[in-house]
């Protein structure tokens, strides 16, 4: 069994994690352990806030606890408001404090695109534009053209947890871009799991959602590799092994 334990701020869209504990079908675990947030609102000072590290340290020994191999950061806005030294240092020191390897969902995007071989992405986000250009800036400094951003002028993650898939999918059409590889929707409080696909045929393209790459970054953390295209294309980069019946979460080791 490989477990990642995940941070996530507040309550929004957590629903996805054990969603997507299913869409894997296999033995892997993505247990969720909670912190704590002043505001809803997805604004700079708040989600740096949200994101200091006596907040994240306060769910570090309850996820150690739960057996966990790797953490993962589960809040974008939390990450990126820092930029792009201040999120790998963020990361850095959540390693330092847990003990184990850690990310934040920001720097895997990043990842995700490189294991994607992409580096030109449009941003459709569901934050005020001002927020949705921080995260073209660190996208930026990670050395990723961004082609076009769009901010959706959702504030608060209650709003953006109550939005169906149609929102999310005009977020997409509108956010995508003709020279963009790739269309990024940095919100971990949308519910975007079960629509990946559905996303990707609509825009022709590889769709990377916060809660996907989330636990994308985790499995890569632990060096697990899983067969999954009801994810997306980022779980089906890797082909399944010879005789497998089903595109299913089968473990892919190289």
């Amino acid at each position: 069994m490989t477990t990642v334990g995940l941070l996530y701020p507040g309550h929004a869209a957590e629903d996805d994690f054990p969603r997507m504990e299913v869409m894997l079908d296999s033995d892997i675990r993505v247990p969720l352990f909670h912190t704590d947030i002043d505001e809803d609102a997805r604004r700079t000072g708040n989600l740096r806030e949200a994101g200091t590290p006596e907040r994240l340290a306060a769910g570090v020994e309850e996820l150690r606890m739960a057996g966990a191999e790797a953490l993962v950061w589960a809040c974008s806005g939390a990450s990126f408001a820092y930029g792009w030294d201040g999120a790998h240092e963020q990361a850095a020191e959540l390693a330092r404090t847990a003990g184990l390897p850690a990310s934040s969902t920001s720097v895997a995007f990043v990842h995700a695109l490189r294991e994607l071989g992409a580096s030109r992405v449009a941003v459709a986000a569901s934050y005020s534009e001002d927020v949705a250009a921080l995260f073209a800036g660190f996208l930026e400094a990670g050395g990723v053209e961004v082609t076009a951003t769009r901010g959706g002028g959702i504030i608060s993650a209650s709003e953006a947890a109550a939005a169906d898939v149609e929102l999310v999918k005009e977020l997409a059409v509108a956010g995508d871009h003709p020279d963009a590889e790739v269309v990024l929707i940095p919100d971990n409080a949308l519910h975007t799991a079960a629509h990946v696909p559905e996303l990707e045929e609509l825009v022709g393209k590889p769709v990377l959602t916060a809660n996907q790459v989330a636990v994308w970054e985790g499995l890569r953390l632990t060096d697990r590799r899983v067969w999954a295209p009801t994810l997306g294309t980022l779980f089906a980069t890797r082909e399944p092994p010879p005789g497998a019946a089903e595109r299913k979460g089968i473990e892919v080791r190289e």
